[in-house]
């Protein structure tokens, strides 16, 4: 896709990109250098400035000062169909597919083909260039499959094929794998090195570090709106990276606690519902169960119905040796067990409404008497909690939007600490969240285990289900595939290949 008579070294250079947001300033002097031809990982931890640049690069915001040359020339988008035109298109981390409309509709969405010019559209052609597409990246799919039948695995590397049929020679991905297993990343690595070597460019955004080192040939560090430097990621360590990124030096991601596991607090026996079979374990107080699988294969199906988003077809509960029956959310948590969601912006939090009504929200009725909420206790009660958890906040009446993605993921978790869960569901508690804000996250998670709480974990990352469980359950295919305990992950007779191994259904 380049052109050999190009003599430019760095396809994209930013020099001096100022930005503010009245008294805010969101950059400040930022430098970005990217050679064409390489993966460029952006790092910083949320807030730190990443978004805001990438957003002027793709026209939606304006610097207030500073020079952007693209291919070697000045560069100014005034919206992202403008920069599409120019060669540049991002993946957003937030993906919103049409869901009506079919594979190869939504890849040419405004660019269909039609009859000679006319405004009748060539479904025929538009599918036929679809195939040759999904061909050329070994995607097996029907072109005219509707995107709402997709995972979203297979949703973002549709909008990776969007993004280079427009002949895109830059494309930004912002936390491409926040939704994909181990086996979905791997694939997507494998489109990565296909549009490297055909010579297109790409800047990553990620907070899983082990990506990082594994996809990226360099890197470039912003915190709180500034540059701090760029490299060789082969020149460079995770320790270094991190400190460059938070300012300071984070000793422990993984700060795990060990204490002791008191009496059962929660059992299942048999549980079935749709996406598992058969699924029987238990909890202990001041134990954190970590639970392991492919996307697909049944961990959150099975969190959804243990907290009443989903029905039971079989099974039973118990919560301190006495059976339960949840039929509802409202059920779940009137007994004492809590969830938080892997999707917070959707189910986690009303984010046009303040941090004190996220938090207290599912807790009114124990600080009302009648229809009369004690306000005063309220908002001390939420303050407190807030700074337990060392959200991050201009006010407790700042709207939840307003905050980070670490930040918002702690006001959730604060409204359900604020309940005193008897159990405790994290599903994937860490996912789009920076590296400074996860070692905070997982540091409460061992506070509330070492207070008694019984936990329970669900996530993707195989370094964060193996460095805070003290038991890992492994998921196949709906079924319970094998148990791993702690003390094999310290003294290293099990790795991540013998769970990835159990993922995929070996014993």
């Amino acid at each position: 896709m380049m052109n050999a008579n190009e003599t430019y070294e760095h396809i994209l250079d930013c020099k001096g990109v100022y930005k503010s947001f009245g008294g805010t300033h969101a950059l400040q002097d930022v430098q970005l250098q990217v050679k064409k031809g390489e993966v460029h990982a952006l790092l910083g931890e949320n807030g730190a400035g990443k978004s805001t640049l990438m957003k002027i690069i793709i026209g939606l915001q304006k610097q207030d000062a500073g020079e952007i040359f693209f291919e070697g020339k000045p560069y100014n988008a005034n919206d992202p169909a403008e920069a599409i035109r120019a060669g540049i298109s991002m993946i957003h981390q937030e993906l919103n597919p049409e869901p009506y409309l079919s594979i190869a509709e939504s890849i040419f969405l405004k660019r269909e083909d039609t009859f000679h010019h006319t405004p009748f559209l060539n479904k025929k052609e538009t599918n036929r260039r679809a195939v040759e597409l999904l061909k050329q990246y070994n995607l097996n799919m029907n072109p005219k499959a509707l995107m709402e039948s997709l995972t979203l695995a297979q949703m973002q590397m549709i909008e990776i094929l969007k993004a280079v049929s427009c002949n895109a020679r830059l494309v930004i991905m912002d936390e491409p794998t926040s939704s994909l297993d181990s086996e979905e990343t791997e694939r997507l690595f494998k489109t990565i090195r296909n549009l490297k070597e055909q010579g297109v460019t790409i800047i990553y955004i990620s907070h899983r570090m082990e990506e990082i080192f594994q996809i990226c040939d360099s890197y470039s560090v912003f915190r709180d709106g500034h540059f701090i430097g760029t490299g060789k990621v082969d020149q460079i360590s995770v320790n270094e990276l991190i400190t460059m990124m938070v300012g300071r030096k984070v000793e422990n991601i993984f700060p795990k606690v060990d204490c002791p596991a008191g009496d059962v607090v929660f059992k299942a026996e048999g549980l079935c519902g749709k996406g598992f079979h058969d699924i029987s374990f238990e909890v202990r107080a001041g134990e954190i169960v970590g639970f392991s699988g492919l996307v697909g294969s049944g961990r959150s199906e099975t969190m959804r119905a243990i907290f009443g988003l989903d029905p039971l077809t079989s099974g039973k509960m118990y919560l301190n040796g006495k059976e339960i029956k949840i039929k509802s959310p409202r059920s779940a948590i009137s007994k004492g067990i809590a969830m938080i969601n892997e999707d917070r912006k959707n189910y986690g939090l009303c984010l046009f409404r303040s941090i004190r009504e996220n938090i207290s929200l599912p807790n009114l009725p124990a600080r009302q008497k009648g229809f009369l909420l004690n306000q005063r206790r309220e908002k001390n009660e939420c303050r407190v909690v807030a700074k337990t958890l060392t959200v991050k906040m201009a006010s407790i009446e700042s709207q939840a939007y307003s905050l980070s993605g670490g930040n918002q993921q702690k006001v959730v978790i604060a409204k359900w600490v604020m309940a005193s869960p008897k159990l405790l569901i994290l599903d994937e508690p860490t996912r789009g969240v920076d590296v400074g804000a996860k070692s905070e996250i997982h540091a409460l998670m061992s506070k509330f285990a070492s207070e008694g709480m019984a936990i329970i974990m669900v996530s993707s990352e195989l370094p964060e289900v193996m460095g805070m469980s003290d038991r890992i359950l492994i998921y196949h295919e709906g079924r319970i595939n094998g148990e791993v305990m702690r003390a094999d992950i310290l003294n290293a007779s099990v790795n991540q290949e013998t769970i990835l191994s159990k993922e995929f259904g070996g014993r």
